[in-house]
């Protein structure tokens, strides 16, 4: 991921066409608050910035600009890069250990100041709705139920600011612990060739998803949520490794199985049980047994066609 900053400070220099007034999409990037991170608008879904797309780095306090065409906000995700060695985690004031992906999903990219906040909450989101079966107020409400918070409460707030109140400590708690569960994965996620470096989006869905059905056991700082979270690091190492690289696109629902009052048990990941909204999951593997979708992963964050 060495290489995929912006062009410094918090604003890219890429977004409105020549002749159109340009639009400002700013906000925070966090598990802490994070320096140093690369931000850019995903115009085609494959997780890396690439030429034409507005692009900024995140400025002391973790903030960033996006210069955009007015046009493009709320129809493309908004993508963050924490780069090992470069980005600073502010819990810490030291650089992350491994690099890793955050997101928000096009749907909340707005051009109010500071409101888009992109965290591992944000990015979980993304995902849920990118398997095409949830509204995002579903996925948020799904995600406050894994974290057993209260009902309604938006997942994509700035949980930093609000770290006095019992809400926000758990979502930063459980989002510190997503960032590491994703950082220890970045070696099966992110591909190197001879032309670069690339997200294998496939890889990337599939542990998501393994985080979004074992959150409710790894969202605490108890010895508990430490075991599952060294268990699931394991398990999603070998199973990620299993899976073709440069598979084509395909439909990643099967990975969040378990949801709307699902469960997992047997001490594996995903479960081999059917989804839906009451369906139960266990003895498993991480991607259960069923099949995707061949697909093509464009546009709206690599939505399925």
């Amino acid at each position: 991921m060495a290489g995929c900053g912006g062009s410094g400070g918090t604003t890219g220099s890429t977004g409105a066409p020549a002749g159109s007034s340009p639009a400002a999409v700013s906000g925070k990037v966090a598990d802490g608050y994070l320096v140093n991170a690369t931000v850019f608008m995903d115009k085609n879904g494959n997780y890396q910035p690439d030429a034409g797309e507005p692009t900024a780095t995140t400025d002391p306090n973790g903030n960033y600009i996006l210069t955009v065409d007015p046009a493009d906000v709320g129809q493309y995700p908004i993508v963050a890069m924490a780069v090992q060695g470069v980005t600073i985690d502010k819990d810490t004031n030291q650089t992350v250990a491994n690099s890793y992906i955050l997101s928000m999903p096009a749907g909340a990219v707005s051009g109010t100041v500071s409101s888009n906040f992109i965290s591992p909450m944000s990015t979980e989101i993304h995902e849920l709705m990118a398997t095409g079966k949830y509204s995002m107020q579903q996925a948020m409400d799904l995600m406050s139920a894994q974290l057993g918070l209260p009902a309604g409460t938006n997942m994509l707030a700035d949980y930093m600011a609000n770290s006095g109140s019992a809400t926000g400590q758990t979502m930063h708690t459980a989002a510190q612990n997503m960032a590491n569960l994703m950082g220890s994965q970045m070696g099966q996620v992110m591909m190197t060739s001879g032309s670069g470096t690339s997200v294998d989006v496939n890889r990337y869905r599939g542990m998501m998803g393994a985080i979004f059905s074992n959150l409710s056991s790894v969202k605490g700082t108890g010895a508990g949520s430490q075991t599952a979270m060294t268990t699931l690091m394991g398990s999603m190492t070998s199973t990620l490794g299993s899976m073709p690289v440069g598979a084509p696109f395909r439909n990643m629902s099967a990975s969040f199985r378990g949801m709307m009052g699902g469960s997992t048990s047997g001490g594996t990941m995903m479960g081999s049980g059917t989804g839906g909204t009451t369906g139960s999951t266990s003895g498993g593997t991480m991607m259960g047994s069923g099949t995707g979708t061949t697909g093509t992963a464009s546009g709206m964050g690599g939505q399925m066609k």
